[in-house]
């Protein structure tokens, strides 16, 4: 005999499954067309529910994008946390972060990605995990920071170094260098983010 914990957690998974066919059509809409002009009835027509299905799950589009900003950072900061165990010294570390980026923005294209950065510094950002730290939602640059900390104590850069704005300058340049690069050949693109990165090392190596 079903309980009521037993229904409470069959409507609780039907909603996260529900959930989840929102977000995957949402995604996809917005890969064709662009989060602005994306179809709220297009989206919930793919996702097989009603209009109204959307926007239970979702209060506006930007939510959406700022769901998958949330995955695509935490797959990311997965991936450097894993690398960073390894012995590395900064540059390595920083260029792993370079990789990472370009491959995340492979494989979410260059409209998707394009969007995901400018929602990231919208006042419109919706909060993605309300009531947590402020780091809560940045783990990668949680984790660049760190290194760069670590970078320091190895004498690897100068001792007055701040690793928060290290990090910051980092990761705000790299956003910037992939967007405005977009276009270039792939060896001339490869060359920019090089130069870029060795600019970043030079600005806080050890005197």
């Amino acid at each position: 005999m079903a309980t009521a914990g037993d229904k409470l957690n069959g409507r609780e998974a039907q909603r996260r499954e529900t959930r989840q066919r929102v977000y995957a059509a949402a995604i996809a809409e917005f890969k064709r067309a662009g989060m602005a002009a994306a179809d709220v009835g297009v989206i919930a027509k793919e996702a097989g529910g009603a209009r109204g299905t959307f926007y239970f799950h979702f209060p506006t589009k930007e939510h959406v994008l700022a769901e998958l900003e949330r995955l695509e950072e935490a797959r990311l900061a997965a991936q450097l946390s894993k690398f960073l165990a390894a012995p590395h010294d900064l540059a390595a570390a920083l260029a792993e972060v370079v990789r990472l980026m370009t491959v995340m923005e492979r494989r979410v294209g260059k409209v998707l990605f394009s969007e995901m950065l400018g929602l990231h510094f919208s006042p419109r950002r919706p909060e993605v995990l309300p009531g947590a730290d402020q780091w809560a939602e940045y783990p990668a640059m949680t984790l660049v920071i760190h290194a760069v900390e670590l970078a320091r104590e190895r004498g690897e850069v100068y001792p007055g170094a701040d690793a928060l704005r290290t990090a910051q300058f980092f990761m705000l340049g790299l956003y910037a260098m992939l967007i405005t690069s977009y276009e270039q050949p792939k060896a001339a693109r490869a060359e920019i983010l090089d130069n870029f990165l060795a600019t970043v090392l030079r600005g806080v190596e050890s005197r």
